[in-house]
């Protein structure tokens, strides 16, 4: 494994192709409508959960609506708190990644908690040029902020070809574990 800094020096973290399930197996039945949505890289593992939606009387107003579900979520969070970190501790133990909570609820999507990694880039003026663009519009508080928000905007428009890249690594990375030299018997 190589090494890398974070935080100090430290090597890359344990693989964590067991994660989602771990965190499925850990997370208290009824917590969540549904399984949670669980997405990890080298640097964190995030958790988001469904909860139920708010039976409103009447015909309710779409703020109402939001209003409610924003209660349910913060209820839950509350609810919820000493047992979320108590898993986020052993999950940070196990995989050596930051843990971030979050929960939705109708249409109300809201994350608790999550790690902002600093990402060391150059940038030639032009592109700077453009986070500036961004801060003085106020769409973003600052070049870091701007950054984070065009990276937000190219993946949303690229998921699928991400998607198909990320398949087309996974295949590779199942090729070399296959490859010559890793111990499985191999037909000669």
């Amino acid at each position: 494994m190589r090494d890398r800094t974070w935080a100090g020096s430290r090597q890359e973290p344990p693989p964590a192709a067991d994660a989602a399930a771990w965190v499925t197996g850990a997370v208290p039945e009824g917590w969540f409508t549904e399984p949670p949505q669980i997405v990890i890289d080298r640097d964190e593992i995030v958790i988001v959960g469904r909860l139920p939606e708010p039976q409103l009387a009447g015909e309710a107003s779409d703020a109402d609506k939001a209003a409610a579900e924003a209660g349910r979520i913060n209820q839950h969070r509350e609810d919820t708190r000493d047992r979320r970190i108590r898993i986020a501790q052993q999950l940070e133990r196990r995989y050596q990644r930051k843990v971030a909570w979050g929960a939705e609820c109708g249409g109300t999507s809201v994350l608790f908690t999550n790690f902002s990694a600093p990402v060391m880039t150059r940038l030639r003026q032009p592109e700077r040029q453009v986070l500036d663009t961004l801060v003085e519009a106020g769409v973003a508080r600052s070049r870091s902020d701007a950054l984070a928000w065009c990276v937000r905007l190219v993946g949303e428009h690229t998921n699928t070809w991400l998607d198909e890249l990320r398949e087309a690594m996974g295949a590779v990375a199942d090729l070399r574990k296959r490859g010559p030299g890793t111990g499985e018997a191999s037909a000669s």
